[in-house]
């Protein structure tokens, strides 16, 4: 399944990987050796987010749909 949520893709030097964060997801992230394992395993952390957090009965933020704006 295919999420619409923004993802952060970038190298990490401590963990010497490739890491993707999904900032409107709290804690939702994942690695890998390259850019797009990365992104195919945010995927797949961003799916069990969202089970883990209906089965808790917590909100599920609705993806934003444009870029965020970090500091």
């Amino acid at each position: 399944m295919s999420y619409r949520y923004e993802v952060i893709i970038y190298w990490s030097d401590e963990d010497a990987t490739f890491v993707a964060e999904v900032p409107e997801l709290p804690g939702c992230m994942a690695h890998g050796d390259s850019g797009r394992a990365a992104l195919a395993s945010v995927e797949e952390a961003i799916g069990l987010w969202i089970d883990t957090a209906r089965e808790l009965g917590r909100i599920v933020p609705d993806p934003r749909g444009r870029r965020l704006m970090l500091a």
